[in-house]
């Protein structure tokens, strides 16, 4: 079946993105989609191994595992975490260097002391094994069990609303080392197909479809403009290289039409689209991506209005022929679905058309043949005085149909928004304490209408934070980061990794402990256990050797999260919503005094 999916539906899809974000009266409406950006995974990337069926003998930290004889093994690493199912490694080789892998179903055996060492007997079937390291996280995976995991270590999240977002499209600067020629705008771009039958027509820089084209830029004053014609002729095929940047000031720009023409050189002409504001520029422009502005962007709503549905700005010579009338200023009447638009081109002594122009742009055309037959030409641009035209005569020139609605009409459509920029600002401790700056993060992506934690309500706050905390009293040390806490609980012991530490305002010994908890890291007994509102079985950690009590009798609001008798939940309820958009990447450090900018696009 020859069928396509076209790049209109996937601008209609980064439309209703946008769109969603601002329907309804206001933030808690029914019909506003509510978009949270979330951050997370404060745990350091390693390559993961999920194990079953283990032996006795236990796997330990320092020691390798491998598989199939040692010393010509296809897969070894070194264990650098046990978990109940899985094994964290660190120093990956084999057959195939750090791309090695064990196969689904291998056997894994420990080994000590490496090529002059032992096998310790420990031994285990391999599952799922995802290589990673701090310099190579993970690809993210599309299925449940990776929302699930990382509902798991998400640090907080915030709201994404129509302030922060925008359709964005690939950067184009007036630079003429850079960018020395661009396409012009039309209408039938396409690539060629590999099974034959068909040819299709590439731009002037190489590109099969308007989508992929180099058709705008914007200038120095952030000025955006489309290119309508590159000097394009029957000698220079693919265009020309361009000379003036294109300005909203001066002489050679039209401010009733929005046209720009080049006065020297190929005689481009360009369309003025809007103007980026300071804003926009300050959250939306990056090295490879520029904002198109709002719709009620003052700049675009001017554009928009004087938008004229089938006017035609371009007459494009296709072949300058000879044999027409010679030496003369020529004009002929568009023929198609529209009316008045005229093209007007001169001739030279031997009769080949050297130069053509709209002088008429008129309206409502779909489509418009150029007629240079006997019966078309007239020596004005009222078409009133013909001209005759000799049997011999030929030549050819392309009247250039604008957009669906003229040009200026649908900035997205025309410019090919088919991504989305977010632009999230992470100020210090923001959220009350939602975003604590005391650790790293090297997870981000978007999650759609999330539920409050234990309940089936949509979340609507600002900020929500994603871990669990304990209000601790009579801490003998300061908790670390990173470490495994434990508290001896009813049925077993609970388990949880340390993200933040905070100390209260005049304290050296009571504070708020955030954590988060894993199915793979922190379960006991194959159970990830509560912990208690136990003033009795101190909370502990295993790398600074500090405990403290539960403060039971605590029950309040502090650094974002709220206690019930010293024990807060997250404020996102676990498996909820949609992820939309997941990434992986290297470690991110937050500070006190540190704000972070981060731009995320969405290319649909």
């Amino acid at each position: 079946m020859a069928a396509i999916i076209s790049d209109k539906f996937r601008i209609f899809n980064a439309k209703q993105f946008l769109e969603s974000l601002s329907e309804g009266p206001n933030a808690t409406s029914a019909e506003r989609t509510r978009m949270y950006f979330f951050v997370g995974r404060p745990q350091a990337w390693k390559a993961y191994v999920e194990i079953h069926s283990k032996n006795s003998t236990a796997f330990n930290v320092g020691d390798e595992v491998y598989v199939g004889t040692y010393g010509s093994t296809a897969f070894r690493g070194t264990i650098s975490v046990v978990y109940d199912n899985a094994l964290l490694l660190t120093d990956i080789f084999g057959a195939s260097g750090v791309n090695s892998a064990p196969t689904l179903g291998s056997t894994l055996k420990g080994r000590t002391g490496g090529s002059g060492g032992s096998d310790t007997g420990a031994t285990a079937v391999s599952g799922v094994y995802r290589y990673a390291t701090e310099d190579v996280p993970p690809l993210p995976l599309d299925n449940q069990t990776e929302k699930v995991n990382l509902y798991d270590e998400i640090i907080a999240a915030k709201r994404i609303n129509d302030a922060y977002a925008r359709t964005v499209i690939r950067r184009y600067n007036w630079d003429l080392v850079a960018n020395p020629k661009f396409d012009m705008w039309k209408p039938d771009y396409s690539a060629t197909p590999g099974s034959g039958g068909q040819i299709g027509k590439a731009t002037a820089t190489g590109a099969t479809s308007i989508a992929d084209a180099k058709f705008y830029v914007m200038n120095s004053s952030y000025e955006v403009f489309k290119c309508l014609y590159n000097g394009e002729d029957p000698s220079n095929a693919t265009g020309q290289n361009a000379t003036e940047e294109p300005t909203t000031t001066g002489g050679n720009y039209a401010s009733g039409t929005g046209l720009y023409t080049e006065s020297t050189g190929a005689g481009y002409i360009w369309k003025y689209m809007y103007t980026i504001p300071t804003d926009d520029v300050l959250k939306f422009l990056s090295s490879d991506f520029m904002p198109i502005v709002l719709p009620a962007d003052a700049t675009r709503t001017a554009v928009t209005g004087a938008a004229v549905a089938g006017a035609v700005h371009v007459a494009l010579i296709e072949n300058a022929g000879a044999n027409l009338p010679a030496s003369q200023t020529l004009y002929t009447g568009l023929k198609g679905d529209g009316s008045n638009g005229v093209v007007k081109f001169v001739t030279d002594g031997s009769g080949s058309i050297t130069s053509s122009e709209i002088q008429t742009a008129g309206t409502g055309y779909t489509y418009a043949n150029v007629l240079l037959g006997n019966g078309n030409l007239f020596s004005d641009a009222g078409l009133s005085s013909g001209v005759a035209t000799g049997a011999t005569a030929t030549g050819a020139i392309e009247a250039i149909i604008s957009p669906q609605g003229g040009h200026g009409s649908d900035h997205e459509t025309e410019l090919n928004g088919k991504r989305v920029m977010t632009n999230i600002r992470l100020t210090y401790a923001e959220g009350s304490g939602d975003f604590p700056v005391d650790n790293d993060f090297r997870r981000i992506g978007i999650i759609q209408d999330p539920y409050e934690f234990g309940t089936t309500t949509f979340a609507t706050a600002d900020t929500l934070s994603g871990l669990k905390a304990l209000k601790i009293t009579g801490a003998t040390a300061d908790f670390i980061p990173d470490e495994t806490i434990s508290q001896t609980v009813t049925g077993g012991t609970a388990q949880g990794t340390v993200v933040s530490w905070t100390l209260d305002s005049g304290s050296t010994t009571a504070g708020v402990l955030k954590y988060i908890q894993t199915n793979d890291a922190h379960t006991d007994s194959g159970v990830v256990r509560a912990f208690e509102s136990n003033g009795s079985n101190a909370v502990s950690g295993t790398q600074s050797a500090g405990s403290g009590n539960v403060d039971t009798g605590y029950s309040n609001s502090l650094l974002g999260s709220t206690f019930a008798s010293g024990l807060a939940t997250p404020e996102i309820e676990n498996n909820s919503g949609n992820v939309i958009y997941i990434e992986n990447r290297r470690l991110i450090t937050r500070a006190p005094d540190q704000i972070e900018d981060i731009k995320l696009v969405i290319e649909f």
